[in-house]
């Protein structure tokens, strides 16, 4: 029985029974719609490009919609033309008018087999009016009227209903009618607004939910402009990946992860995420290299792919010099950070203090093997992790320009919103990397901050251990912060899960034994179906129907390597949207989408660039892996926004009695 507290609170809202009667007609009738079609992507590492297509183009489903909609009476430039527009509406339309305005135009798409018969602008206009709205209407047909409309700009809302809820039977009747609205639309300089307008309205409903299962940032330069567009899709959550509790750790003031995030962004030759993404001054860090570093050479800190981006404005050299300069301060404030917390275990990683800087040699595990590089001015061999006046002030001048970054810390925020550890949702289990485990399959207990915990209780602390790196207060933000380092590189990390990370053996160290990095039990073992069945149950799931989504380790499909794991109980969506990573997996990233009529599975192809999906209507090409459709199709009744309409029905079916049986007082308005 709901709580007659709760029902007051409830009757706040729906004052009298008819408001009651009205909701609950509402709600029963939600219930028999379709599920919405939900899009589960991976492992974005920056690929801004790439991404915002597949947003703008849902994964194909608004291609297929194109052919469901007009099969075989429209021809195949026709509808790319179509597509093009319905992607980019802005750029199409500009174009268009230029064309039209008598301008040349390189080649572009839809026009050459229009021009005999499209003789102006108007008609062009009346043309792909009426297809934008045939294409919206077969995406909204599945969602109330209400949804529809609380997307619609309301300047436009009354028009556009009209257009929408035309039933092709009351077509003929009122063809006259309909073809008014269009042509109004046209002389009163509308039809841009509205194709754009009813573009972006078709975006929206094609993708009714998005999940991120995980690094949104590392390599490609582009993740400021990810979360720039995430921040106007209506509804999508993220579990965050490590590359993402780096950034975020770096965001929220770890300083060993700002050097980290640094260091990696300069490797990789990709400083555009800081600098132009954020406004990140880097002036300081590049003098301080030439000071110290003026003479060195470093030659073992050369940029990778550095040839490959023309933005560069710094030369090979000084990019080289800010690398190790980085980098040495990071190896110590990462031992700073790991001394401080030997209840991690990760003492004998704090490496400088292992160095025989007379010798040039470094002792690791009882082994001792020559350095690549002695020239280390910065590090006091009586205290190797100190950090030396002017590399304190460094640090406070990049901490500095992290905190004041305004759309930093607006995208922080963003990521502490919409993101978890972990997702439980329709069946499903998202997680971005792994569920620690024992080599005989069992949960590995790990200690964090004097609790040892496993399996659920492991993610669930974790989960809230992250989030008192930005909301706690103290020395438990200060605890939980430093924490963020271990989720990075700690072995019993879900977001991890390695003995160790070896960033420094790789730099210093010729020998690749030391390298070697020895994954975690998990990366092996969850390829059994059993040991899938055996996660699903720990986090409440049915392990006969669940389903675990994972990414992180990129899918080397040219290697024969398939995202079905477990005889179907496991996906791995890493198919690696970013350029980089597509070497190794041979595809350009997998979307999982899940619909009414069930799974599919779709593999990618490398997006071209956006100007030529603009101009020639490029598309992202896809092939389909996985259909797993049943004959009976979801509804939202069962999914779990069903269950919470069900209570909701279930509390107001209780106001409406307390209404009828005089517990509680109506109130007319």
């Amino acid at each position: 029985m709901t709580d007659e507290r709760y029902l007051r609170l409830l009757s706040e809202k729906f004052p009298n029974a008819q408001a009651v009667i009205t909701e609950l007609i509402n709600l029963r009738a939600i219930l028999s719609l379709p599920k919405g079609t939900e899009h589960f992507v991976s492992d974005l590492h920056g690929a801004s490009m790439a991404f915002i297509h597949m947003i703008k183009n849902a994964s194909g489903v608004v291609r297929r919609k194109v052919d469901e909609v007009y099969g075989d009476t429209m021809a195949e430039e026709e509808k790319r033309a179509l597509c093009a527009l319905i992607y980019y509406p802005d750029e199409r339309i500009e174009i268009i008018k230029r064309f039209y305005a008598g301008e040349q135009v390189d080649s572009i798409i839809g026009l050459n087999s229009q021009i005999c018969e499209l003789k102006t602008l108007n008609d062009w206009y009346r043309i792909r009016l009426h297809q934008v709205v045939d294409i919206a209407r077969a995406v909204t047909i599945k969602y109330s009227r209400s949804k529809v409309e609380k997307l619609l700009q309301p300047e436009y809302a009354y028009i556009i209903r009209e257009l929408l809820h035309e039933s092709r039977l009351e077509q003929k009747d009122r063809q006259p009618y309909y073809n008014a609205i269009i042509d109004a639309i046209i002389e009163t300089g509308c039809a841009d607004q509205l194709i754009i307008v009813i573009s972006y309205l078709i975006h929206s409903l094609t993708i009714d939910t998005l999940h991120i299962v995980g690094d949104i940032f590392d390599r490609g330069s582009g993740a400021a402009k990810i979360l720039d567009v995430l921040s106007t899709v209506r509804d999508y959550d993220i579990q965050w990946g490590n590359h993402d509790i780096e950034w975020m750790g770096a965001m929220a003031g770890n300083w060993a992860l700002i050097a980290t995030v640094l260091r990696v962004s300069i490797r990789y030759a990709n400083i555009e995420t800081l600098e132009e993404g954020y406004g990140i001054n880097l002036l300081p860090l590049a003098n301080f290299a030439m000071t110290v570093y003026g003479d060195d050479p470093c030659t073992i800190w050369q940029t990778k792919d550095f040839e490959n981006n023309p933005r560069l404005t710094r030369s090979a050299q000084l990019m080289a010099k800010m690398h190790k300069a980085i980098s040495i301060i990071q190896f110590k404030l990462e031992g700073q950070t790991v001394l401080r917390h030997p209840e991690w275990h990760m003492n004998h990683r704090a490496l400088l203090d292992k160095i025989d800087f007379e010798a040039g040699t470094i002792t690791i595990e009882g082994k001792t093997y020559p350095l690549t590089d002695t020239n280390l001015p910065t590090i006091d061999p009586a205290q190797p992790y100190e950090l030396s006046q002017y590399e304190l002030d460094l640090m406070n001048q990049l901490a500095r320009s992290f905190r004041k970054s305004e759309k930093m810390q607006r995208h922080l925020r963003l990521l502490y919103e919409h993101g978890s550890l972990y997702l439980v949702h329709n069946g499903f289990l998202l997680y971005h990397a792994a569920i620690p485990l024992n080599a005989d399959g069992s949960f590995s207990e790990a200690e964090v901050f004097g609790k040892r915990v496993s399996g659920k209780a492991l993610m669930d602390r974790t989960d809230e251990i992250i989030r008192q790196a930005y909301y706690g207060v103290g020395q438990t933000k200060q605890n939980a912060l430093d924490y963020l380092l271990y989720l990075w590189e700690g072995e019993f990390s879900p977001l991890y899960n390695k003995d160790k990370m070896t960033t420094f053996e790789r730099y210093f160290i010729a020998d690749k034994a030391p390298q070697e990095e020895k994954k975690g039990a998990y990366f092996t073992l969850s390829d059994d179906e059993k040991v899938c069945e055996a996660i699903l149950k720990e986090f409440g799931l049915d392990p006969t129907t669940g389903r675990i989504i994972n990414g992180h380790v990129p899918v080397r499909t040219i290697k024969g390597e398939t995202p079905i794991r477990a005889n179907g109980k496991r996906f791995v969506i890493d198919g690696g949207f970013s350029k980089p990573y597509q070497e190794k997996t041979g595809i350009a990233g997998y979307t999982l989408i899940y619909n009414s009529h069930g799974i599919q599975l779709v593999e990618h192809e490398s997006f071209e660039s956006r100007e030529q999906a603009i101009l020639s209507g490029s598309d992202i090409h896809n092939r389909t892996l996985l259909q797993d459709f049943s004959g009976q199709r979801m509804h939202i009744k069962d999914t779990d926004k069903g269950k919470e309409l069900l209570e909701q029905i279930n509390s107001l079916e209780q106001l409406l009695q307390a209404y009828r049986s005089g517990t509680l007082r109506e109130r007319l308005s």
